[in-house]
């Protein structure tokens, strides 16, 4: 265990553990249901008129049959595809679910009974939205492409190893997973794809950085070759109580799933393997293109890494952290130093976060990609792929002078 986790180790842990509770499973899963219904009215289907349909376009789920590759509870894997057509015919666009991660036999175990650990569990259909959408009006640049939705029910960024499987009664195949689906796509044509973007929300931008230049690597080399993670940046820093927890569930997380394999090898000759899952780490030895989109106040960062369950005993900060509003003058500070001046103003995780091309939001809100696109997160993203511009847009600096956010308020 690094330095970092030293004296106070034991109590985060503790505290980590509980990051993804039952409680937050079932806010999760009204957020989703909330998003879902919402987006069932307004996307239509690609094979009519583009310019008047307003039919709902529901993308069926593919089974992957591989002996090799499990979700955490033995079921097949999934992913949803959406052939490309017109201009777009031979380009591909992938998107890498997250939902979290589980860091120990209990998580686990628990996660074999929803979405996020098995295919039993996962929707047949789901509307294809924002970045995934084939309405032109919210996706000009990329409506037409080959589109694939990854779902994730590995419970860590798609990036475990059976070697760790022991006795538990899991599997931990994400990196099985990840080849075996990247197998599939290949045979279907992405193996001739002219241009492709890799792209993930939460877990799954972690996903996307952890195996960007895999990508890369699987496609044409004259092939335009990107990578775009959403709400993907997470911070290696000290709770509200002083405590490392983020640092020490990653470590639990490397553990039991044996991440390090997966993880860069210059990185972990170096230092501690959970280390060389933060972002900032990896960005160091990335190759391959990649953007940044990210809220300056990310809920879920806000509830797990700065205020995770355990280090607010007495209750402070419950308002502040279902509602960013009811945050006192003293709260807004140490939220502005957790992410909006952490990640644009300094220290080494800000300095890798700002040298790469982002849309950096002064939201409180989390994935922004799967929603219907703003006018300027679709005009970033598209600016940024085909270089019509050098892309580094940072809002305005203080929470809610943006009023196009969609900030969410859980009170």
């Amino acid at each position: 265990m690094p330095s970092s986790s030293s004296s106070s180790a034991p109590n985060s842990r503790v505290r980590a553990l509980r990051v993804w509770s039952t409680k937050d499973y079932a806010l999760a899963a009204f957020i989703f249901l909330v998003l879902f219904s919402l987006l069932l009215l307004s996307h239509f289907d690609p094979s009519a008129n583009p310019s008047h349909s307003t039919t709902t376009t529901l993308v069926p789920f593919t089974l992957l049959r591989h002996t090799r590759a499990l979700c955490l509870d033995g079921s097949a894997p999934a992913y949803h595809f959406h052939k490309g057509f017109g201009s777009g015919s031979r380009n591909w666009l992938i998107h890498t679910e997250g939902g979290g991660w589980c860091n120990s036999i209990s998580s686990c175990s628990q996660r074999k009974f929803t979405h996020l650990g098995s295919s039993k569990y996962m929707e047949k259909l789901i509307p294809f939205s924002g970045i995934l959408s084939p309405d032109p009006s919210q996706n000009p640049d990329f409506f037409n492409w080959n589109k694939v939705k990854i779902r994730y029910c590995d419970g860590a960024s798609f990036a475990g190893h059976p070697e760790s499987e022991r006795a538990s009664g899991l599997f931990f195949r994400g990196q099985a997973i990840w080849d075996a689906i990247m197998n599939e796509l290949l045979s279907i044509g992405l193996s001739t794809a002219k241009q492709a973007l890799l792209s993930g929300c939460s877990a799954g931008g972690l996903a996307t950085l952890i195996h960007c230049d895999n990508f890369r690597q699987l496609l044409p080399k004259e092939a335009t070759v990107k990578c775009l993670a959403d709400a993907g940046f997470f911070l290696d820093e000290m709770d509200i109580s002083g405590n490392r927890t983020m640092g020490s569930f990653y470590h639990d997380v490397v553990q039991l799933q044996g991440l390090a394999e997966s993880l860069h090898k210059d990185c972990i000759t170096k230092m501690e393997p959970s280390k060389c899952l933060f972002p900032s780490e990896i960005v160091k030895n990335m190759k391959t293109p990649l953007f940044l989109v990210h809220p300056a106040y990310d809920f879920w960062q806000i509830r797990n890494i700065l205020v995770p369950q355990g280090s607010d005993p007495e209750g402070h900060w419950q308002n502040c952290r279902l509602n960013i509003r009811n945050c006192n003058a003293n709260m807004m500070d140490k939220l502005d130093r957790h992410g909006g001046a952490s990640l644009t103003d300094g220290g080494d995780e800000g300095k890798e976060f700002a040298q790469q091309p982002l849309l950096f939001m002064s939201c409180c809100t989390y994935p922004q990609l799967l929603l219907p696109l703003e006018q300027t997160i679709a005009e970033s993203v598209g600016d940024w792929y085909f270089d019509r511009e050098v892309v580094k847009r940072i809002d305005c600096s203080s929470y809610s002078c943006n009023p196009t956010c969609h900030n969410l308020d859980f009170t």
